[in-house]
């Protein structure tokens, strides 16, 4: 209350009654009450208070105008993210070429030591060619490109940019049929997907919420960029001009965006379906510009977002690369069970431009998206064992070797993006729904468009002739 003003809550209530006269929404009220509240508490301010900006807020009006406005802020946010990924892809090669060395002459010397005690085949298969490797290749993999994307994404978000990120995509989900605040959601994801589940938590309808829910893993989470980056290098990174890392990471920049775009159709599909509702609006505070503290953001993103993700893939990698050892040298007749296996996906893998040890190293991976990579390369090789990590050019000439074209990774960065969350996701989804319901209904939601996606690329890429 102010002295000469008195503003009760009953009518704020009556305006936006008579502001929604006609709809009789609930939701629709409540936003109008909001909305008056705040534009009579600021007519109130300013006939009895004067501030005079400060330098700094000058300032941040100013980068905000930029940042925010319609016609710059989409274009400045897409330049960002494609620099982003363009330092994490020329900068992750050479060190993954050095650790790639390193751990093969580890390899060399655990492969002595279990020769000097007379270890039998069958051991040193199992944890040398098998374990050891499907370890060797997650870290060399995965850790160069997450030690680069990751401090960086965290400086853009302790210098207050994500937020405006929030801000430029607020209409976009609510004409979706979603809120606002699951732009904050989905950053999240860009992290961990089973973290950008939780964060949901901030969005206070529930049928928003669940649409968040369900849509998260359309976002690129930090165990599938490495697999993005590797495709979109191997591929692409090889052009002319000396354009390949440009092109690269435009790729990257394009799955990302196809992602964000997927989204926005999912939420409007769900918020027409399943999940029928008027989308809420909500107020937010853009924080000011901080001067990112450097050092403890490096610190941080490397003990709470890499070593962290990194430890649970080496966990995860562990027995999967055992497991997959086993199944590619216990033999049925002649045949491995993996190539089994295989087969039976074989045809309808196809017909996505795929193949029978892609799909499959999809759903090996289900426990983590990190050791698909790992999985298909143990696959593809008739000895059972994963080929030694000793560069990334001799991943790209086993692909090569068993028919893959750019159709076929293209194909493979589409399916990853949109398939099915991984196991700590989903686990994570059941303790936010309380149930299994919405669980299956986010993974057939998620796998049906990555096969749909796959087929719609894979067909008209036939008809149009572009690949033999």
């Amino acid at each position: 209350m102010v002295r000469g003003h008195r503003f009760s809550l009953d009518d704020a209530i009556e305006q936006g009654q008579e502001l929604s006269l006609g709809l009789g929404e609930e939701i629709q009220v409540r936003d109008m009450v909001v909305t008056t509240i705040y534009q009579r508490a600021e007519a109130i301010a300013g006939k009895v208070a004067v501030q005079a900006p400060t330098a700094g807020q000058d300032w941040d009006c100013k980068i905000d105008d930029v940042l925010t406005s319609r016609l710059v802020g989409y274009p400045l946010m897409l330049a960002l993210l494609g620099f982003v990924l363009w330092l994490t892809v020329i900068g992750a090669n050479y060190p993954s070429q050095v650790l790639a060395t390193l751990f093969s002459v580890v390899e060399n010397q655990l492969t002595a030591f279990f020769i000097k005690f007379g270890a039998p085949e069958w051991l040193h298969g199992i944890v040398v060619l098998g374990t050891y490797r499907c370890l060797a290749w997650v870290v060399a993999v995965m850790l160069p490109p997450m030690a680069i994307f990751f401090p960086l994404f965290t400086l853009l978000e302790d210098l207050g940019y994500l937020p405006r990120i929030a801000f430029n995509l607020d209409n976009l989900f609510k004409r979706a049929g979603a809120h606002g605040k699951q732009a904050l959601t989905m950053a999240m994801g860009f992290g961990c997907n089973a973290a950008g589940v939780m964060a949901t938590r901030i969005i206070n309808s529930r049928r928003e919420r669940m649409i968040a829910i369900l849509t998260n893993n359309f976002t690129p989470c930090n165990g599938r960029f490495p697999l993005l980056i590797a495709m979109s290098s191997l591929f692409l990174g090889t052009g002319v001009m000396g354009y390949g890392n440009i092109l690269a990471s435009l790729a990257v920049v394009g799955m990302v965006l196809l992602g964000i775009a997927v989204t926005f159709l999912a939420s409007y599909f769900l918020s027409k379906t399943l999940l029928k509702g008027i989308s809420t609006s909500f107020a937010l505070e853009l924080p000011p510009y901080r001067r990112p503290q450097v050092v403890q953001v490096i610190v941080r993103s490397i003990f709470d977002r890499t070593l962290f993700v990194l430890w649970r893939a080496i966990k995860v990698a562990a027995p999967a690369g055992a497991l997959v050892w086993c199944l590619a040298n216990f033999n049925i007749q002649g045949v491995s069970v993996i190539a089994h296996m295989a087969g039976y996906l074989d045809p309808f893998a196809r017909s996505m431009g795929l193949d029978g040890f892609i799909l499959l190293a999809f759903i090996l991976g289900l426990p983590a998206n990190e050791i698909v990579i790992p999985i298909l390369l143990m696959s593809y090789l008739g000895s059972g064992a994963l080929m030694e990590s000793d560069s990334l050019g001799a991943m790209k000439t086993l692909l090569v070797s068993r028919g893959w074209t750019w159709l076929t990774a293209l194909n493979v960065m589409v399916f990853s993006l949109l398939h099915f969350p991984c196991g700590t996701t989903l686990l994570t989804i059941r303790h936010e729904t309380g149930g299994w319901k919405w669980t299956v209904v986010a993974a057939w939601l998620t796998t049906v468009t990555a096969v749909v996606a796959c087929l719609l690329i894979a067909q008209s890429a036939r008809l149009l002739r572009l690949v033999p």
